[in-house]
């Protein structure tokens, strides 16, 4: 380990610099139980001080280590050690991007197989340079094809994440661009139907379709995409990720912080949720709220991918989630608890189309 001042020196620079991405309040405080508690795999100076300064900022210890790597890349790259630089260059966290074509879709908005997506190519790179960090990969979803899932918008526009087929059928007539069906239940057949109807609801919409975990039922039925959490990734096989992009559907998935992120992207999805941004009672998180600093970092990194802020975000939120850069908001609560969803929705979308600075139709149009 280098000189214990020195290390101390650069790590509180670090966190005096970047103190607003703490979740909570007095992070220099935190700073010493972390320099005296460093990994051993840490040898390098650079990463040290980023480690330990990113654990008094409140990031959990893969996310530490993911950032620790980069700024570790960052420096090598650039000859120099900047403290006030938070690392945001995709190649200094392993991503290396790949051109991304719109999905070939046919008359009643349904994705369709191509030759490319069925053949694939079982070799997926190793996913991250943050090699360190105890990010959950597998190496079934490490052997995922490198040509990537059908590509999306990269605006999708107002989100809406909804209970049934008659809740995405109501959003989409009222004009909502992107829609998920989050149909809970273990009744397969039960499933089966619930999403073949959300199919059947958004045909002559223009809305976009997304499946929440059911992606069995989604291939079925002929939906747009799905969409899955870190848990059911982990869960899913090569074979699986595969038997959805050869049949076409954009797959979209969760993250909570730069490990998750990067797990992610190595899977090359067709767009990446970031959250939750703010708390949120719908869900039990394993991680605390983002916040919006946060969300302007990871949008920075991932500026290449469509992504989606989700978690707590409203109506008075909107500015500054939009602010991060982020092409989609998604919502739960704003619609679904609204005595007046409908005119909830156009307000929503007239917002986003205001801070977005493009007109909702061309919102509409690009997602449909």
């Amino acid at each position: 380990m280098q000189d214990l001042k020195t290390l101390q020196t650069q790590a509180t620079e670090i966190v005096r610099r970047h103190e607003s991405l703490a979740l909570e309040a007095s992070a220099l405080t935190r700073l010493p139980m972390f320099l005296a508690a460093m990994p051993a795999q840490l040898s390098a100076p650079v990463m040290q001080a980023v480690y330990a300064a990113c654990r008094a900022l409140d990031f959990i210890d893969a996310d530490a280590l993911c950032v620790a790597s980069a700024w570790q890349r960052q420096t090598e790259r650039t000859g120099q050690f900047d403290t006030s630089a938070w690392p945001i260059e995709p190649q200094d966290f392993g991503i290396h991007g790949l051109p991304r074509r719109e999905a070939p879709r046919n008359d009643e908005g349904r994705p369709v197989s191509s030759l490319r997506a069925q053949r694939g190519n079982p070799g997926l790179r190793d996913s991250t340079d943050c090699r360190v960090a105890d990010a959950p990969r597998d190496d079934d979803v490490r052997r995922a094809s490198v040509d990537g899932f059908a590509p999306c918008p990269h605006q999708l526009g107002l989100y809406a994440v909804l209970p049934d087929a008659a809740w995405v059928g109501r959003m989409a007539r009222a004009g909502v661009p992107t829609v998920q069906l989050r149909f809970k239940s273990d009744d397969l057949d039960a499933i089966q139907r619930e999403v073949d109807a959300a199919v059947r609801a958004v045909q002559g919409t223009g809305a976009l379709l997304f499946v929440n975990d059911h992606w069995q039922a989604a291939i079925a039925a002929g939906a747009y995409g799905v969409h899955l959490g870190q848990e059911d990734l982990q869960e899913l096989g090569g074979a699986d990720l595969n038997a959805i992009r050869a049949a076409g559907l954009r797959l979209g998935l969760s993250s909570h912080g730069y490990a998750e992120m990067l797990r992610a992207e190595a899977v090359k999805p067709s767009y990446i949720a970031l959250g939750a941004v703010y708390a949120t009672t719908l869900k039990r998180m394993a991680t605390p709220p983002q916040g919006p600093m946060r969300l302007k970092m990871y949008a920075q990194l991932l500026r290449d991918l469509p992504t989606v802020a989700i978690g707590g975000v409203d109506a008075t939120r909107l500015p500054e989630v939009l602010a991060s850069g982020v092409g989609s908001v998604a919502v739960v609560r704003a619609l679904v608890a609204d005595d007046q969803p409908e005119a909830q929705a156009a307000t929503l979308q007239r917002r986003i189309a205001e801070l977005l600075k493009t007109p909702v139709e061309f919102i509409q149009k690009a997602a449909s």
